[in-house]
């Protein structure tokens, strides 16, 4: 799935790659504007693949069960990522410290993609990556009982601004609401909590805790597979393709962004991957956001971006 814009809520930025968090970055140096701007440039171009990718995997979502379509990512994902890390890496590609935690990383992260395109059989695409955009707000809550942060009034506040934006994607109580809608809150809650174990792998290269991400995902959905396969089509095959295509690519963009540029610079352009998969899913299948979707996605936008503006302060303060 793509990931939910960062937040340094966790010290960490809220992706499936662990790259080097922002409070462990060196001292900015003159071509560190430079650097912001392609950073910038890396992450508009991520949400564009991700986009696709959550198009394709909607598409498939019509003719196959959703965990298959979820193994069709790890697929190609896998088969992208883990031989690009071995060459760099050879044979340390895959050497951790924490082969346990980059396991049950790996684990959450895949039940959050499985949970994410469960949510796409059922949702439109900008519904179902509106409310996944909870996760930043997650991560603000759950920050106090795991990492023992302190969260002030002002973040409180912004956590619920955020919420009721879901609640106005949601609706309940309306014609329009759908218990599908726990599938992205449940996706966005287990990233949350993938997010926050990241902090505990900050000192691991981000290519190999990518290479753990794709290889635990793989064979933990393989093990699924004999039970919901359905043979697939050519056409099938090729979304598939896509689907993969576009997660690995967008993950890759998303490390090298990170290498140039803090997760507050970054987060507000994260946001414009509700934009991409909005229009994308208008040209593929036609499909109108409501103006509540519209709406409850600005809110969510909004509490998110203040969250990181509050944490880009604490950080300075720092």
């Amino acid at each position: 799935m793509s990931p939910p814009p960062p937040t340094a809520a966790a010290t960490i930025p809220a992706d499936s790659t662990a790259p080097v968090p922002p409070d462990m970055a060196v001292e900015r140096r003159p071509h560190a504007r430079d650097a912001s701007l392609v950073g910038i440039g890396l992450i508009v171009a991520s949400t564009i693949f991700f986009s696709l990718g959550d198009v394709a995997a909607k598409a498939m979502t019509a003719t196959l069960p959703p965990l298959q379509v979820a193994w069709f990512r790890y697929l190609f994902f896998c088969m992208l990522v883990v031989p690009t890390v071995i060459v760099m890496h050879r044979g340390q590609a895959f050497a951790t410290r924490r082969p346990h935690l980059q396991v049950i990383r790996g684990l959450m992260v895949s039940m959050s993609a499985a949970c994410f395109i469960l949510g796409l059989s059922y949702l439109q695409v900008a519904d179902n990556t509106a409310i996944v955009y909870l996760s930043p707000l997650f991560i603000t809550a759950l920050s106090i009982p795991i990492l023992g942060e302190k969260v002030g009034l002002r973040r409180w506040t912004a956590t619920a601004v955020g919420f009721s934006g879901v609640l106005l994607v949601v609706r309940p109580g309306s014609d329009a609401f759908q218990l599908a809608a726990l599938f992205p809150v449940t996706s966005a809650l287990i990233w949350a909590f993938g997010a926050l174990l990241t902090r505990h792998m900050s000192d691991e290269r981000p290519e190999t805790t990518l290479a753990w991400t794709a290889l635990t995902g793989f064979i933990s959905l393989s093990l699924l597979m004999p039970f919901v396969w359905v043979d697939p089509n050519l056409q099938e095959t090729g979304l598939g393709f896509i689907n993969g295509l576009g997660s690995a690519i967008g993950h890759t963009f998303v490390v090298f962004a990170f290498r140039r540029a803090p997760a507050s610079t970054l987060a507000p352009f994260s946001y414009i991957h509700l934009l991409f998969s909005t229009t994308l899913a208008y040209l593929v299948f036609g499909n109108v956001p409501a103006v509540w979707t519209v709406a409850g996605g600005i809110l969510i936008a909004a509490s998110g971006l203040y969250i990181a503006h509050r944490e880009r302060l604490r950080h300075r303060a720092r």
